[in-house]
C-alpha cells in the first residue's frame, strides 16, 4: 500500500511540475502573419489602382483594390486613411492577358492561362529601407471549352486574393 501511494504522490508530483511549466511559459503566435509594431505604425493609405493593361475588363480593378483594403482592414489594426499614412501602398494593374497553356492531341488548346499583373510602390514613412516598388503576378487557368466570360469573375476574384496575399506579405509580414 505504501509503495502505491509513493507513486501517487510521484505522479502528482510529476503533473504540477509539468503543469507550472507548461502555465509559466507563454507562446504568442500571430495568424495574420503581420509583424507591425503599432506603438510606431497606426495608419496605412491605400490608393485606388487603376488599369493600364491594354486588355480590360471593367470589373477587376474595384475586385482587386476592395479585396486589398479588406485583407489590410481585417488582418491589421492599420486605421485606413486617405493621405499621409504611415504606409503607403499605391500602383496600377499593369497587365491582364490569356495565353494557350496545353494543347490536346488534336492540336487544340486543352488549357488556357488568365494572368494578372500589379506594380505596386510601398513606402514605409517610419522606415524607408522598406520601401519597395516590385511586380506581383498571379495566374489561373481554366479549361479552353469554358468561355471566358462564364469563368472571368471568379478567376479574377482569386487572382485578386492572391495578388492581395503576396502584397500584404511583402509589406507587413516580413517573410
Amino acid at each position: 500500500m505504501n509503495e502505491i501511494n509513493n507513486k501517487v504522490r510521484w505522479s502528482w508530483i510529476y503533473a504540477m511540475i509539468v503543469f507550472a511549466v507548461l502555465t509559466a511559459c507563454s507562446v504568442s503566435y500571430k495568424f495574420n502573419g503581420a509583424s507591425i509594431d503599432y506603438t510606431k505604425t497606426k495608419t496605412i493609405q491605400i490608393k485606388d489602382f487603376p488599369i493600364r493593361s491594354a486588355y480590360v475588363w471593367g470589373p477587376m480593378s474595384s475586385i482587386f483594390n476592395n479585396q486589398l483594403k479588406d485583407l489590410y482592414g481585417s488582418q491589421t489594426r492599420l486605421i485606413q486613411v486617405r493621405r499621409d499614412g504611415d504606409l503607403r501602398i499605391e500602383g496600377e494593374i499593369t497587365q491582364y492577358q490569356q495565353r494557350n497553356k496545353s494543347v490536346a492531341a488534336d492540336g487544340y488548346s486543352s488549357q488556357t492561362e488568365l494572368s494578372m499583373t500589379v506594380n505596386v510602390r510601398f513606402i514605409n514613412t517610419k522606415n524607408h529601407e522598406e520601401d519597395f516598388e516590385r511586380s506581383f503576378t498571379a495566374t489561373e487557368t481554366y479549361t479552353s471549352t469554358q468561355s471566358l466570360n462564364s469563368v472571368q469573375e471568379e478567376l479574377v476574384t482569386q487572382m485578386s486574393k492572391n495578388l492581395c496575399e503576396q502584397i500584404f506579405n511583402a509589406t507587413v509580414a516580413n517573410w
